[in-house]
């Protein structure tokens, strides 16, 4: 294939990956839903600061252990199943039960970033997907390194504006979905959510 070939399949291929509904469509939805656009602008940069930094392991070889070390993935697999579970649980049993606009701007009670951010790098299969996904795409012989980064830069820019979309798409309905029964009722799902993630996750093979 052409470069220009490479580079359509894998923004094709990756747009698909990116709008299929999963653990990072039901955070940001529930972030800026709840909590407001700038805390769900947060967690989505959180979300796509891991990618990046999966896509570091990757082109620096790191991933590759990830790929071929049983004991290494599921380390990995059952500390985010772990973590998924406790934020699960916590949505769950200690949902919220109103949300007060001027609590809100004064001081962020969550760190949306470092809770997206993490999310996403204590799931192996982001590193097992990229290591057996984005080498399809890159061109034989071409600097692995660059090509890595341009990819899952590809694939970030991809990732926010479908945040974007997401987070605008909760704006018209803002009012109705910050009522206090509202409010808890998102916390409990997506508590349930998540907690249904990390069974997944802790039950999942390669």
């Amino acid at each position: 294939m052409t470069l220009a070939d490479n580079l359509l399949a894998f923004t094709l291929a990756a747009t698909v990956l990116t709008i299929t509904p999963g653990l990072d469509t039901a955070l940001i939805l529930r972030t800026s839903a709840v909590e407001g656009r700038a805390q769900g602008l947060r967690a989505a940069l959180g979300i796509n600061a891991g990618c990046f930094i999966w896509g570091a392991a990757v082109a620096f070889g790191l991933g590759a252990l990830i790929a071929v070390s049983e004991l290494a993935y599921d380390i990995l697999k059952y500390c985010g199943a772990a973590y998924l579970a406790w934020l699960g649980l916590n949505m769950l049993l200690r949902p919220r039960q109103s949300l007060a606009p001027a609590e809100q701007d004064a001081r962020p009670t969550r760190n949306w970033f470092l809770r997206g951010m993490l999310g996403n790098l204590l799931n192996p299969k982001i590193g097992i997907f990229y290591v057996s996904f984005l080498p399809q795409f890159i061109p034989q012989g071409a600097p692995l390194i660059t090509w890595t980064f341009g990819l899952v830069a590809i694939h970030v820019v991809l990732g926010l504006l479908w945040a974007a979309a997401l987070i605008g798409a909760t704006r018209s309905l803002s009012g109705v979905l910050r009522k206090g029964s509202v409010v808890s009722w998102m916390d409990r799902t997506t508590g349930v959510l998540f907690i249904l993630f990390a069974a997944r996750l802790a039950l999942s093979r390669r």
